[in-house]
């Protein structure tokens, strides 16, 4: 009778939760490197837009200043997002490793079964070829006195 493990429905399900945390925390990671990528745009309009300042029309500094201001207004923002996506992922990370942690623990306690299993069905092996060795053994003594018998007859 090959093994069975009794709570394999168990392990399979903790095995799929660990899957869907898995691509949860992926998408979160995702968003996170996206608010990255905007920080980064961002910061490079900064620059962009003080570079045009230099050879701009004087008179166009006002107009410059509150875009700069504008834009330091919106990295402020989106790096709050990314403080709060970061957050987010830290989350998302602790459920993997808890998930993670529940189908290792009995991904052990079904591998310590096989064991347990696989060592019953060696006793039982041994018992039966013991059994057996023995039934031959009174067998061929059986055979040995039914000779001599036979012989005594004779």
């Amino acid at each position: 009778m090959p093994f069975r493990y009794r709570l394999q429905k168990v392990l399979d399900f903790r095995i799929n939760q660990k899957e869907e945390q898995l691509m949860r925390v992926q998408k979160a990671q995702q968003a996170v490197n996206k608010a990255e990528d905007n920080i980064k745009k961002n910061n490079q309009l900064i620059v962009d837009t003080k570079e045009g300042m230099r050879t701009a029309d004087p008179t166009m500094y006002d107009y410059y200043d509150k875009y700069l201001k504008h834009l330091w207004e919106e990295a402020e923002r989106l790096e709050q997002i990314r403080i709060e996506l970061q957050k987010q992922l830290d989350i998302e990370l602790q459920k993997l490793v808890k998930c993670e942690q529940n189908v290792k623990v009995l991904e052990k306690h079904k591998e310590k079964n096989r064991e347990l299993y696989l060592q019953e069905e060696k006793q039982a092996e041994l018992k039966q070829f013991s059994e057996l060795g023995v039934t031959r053994f009174f067998r061929k003594i059986q055979d040995q006195r039914i000779e001599e018998e036979r012989e005594e007859q004779k």
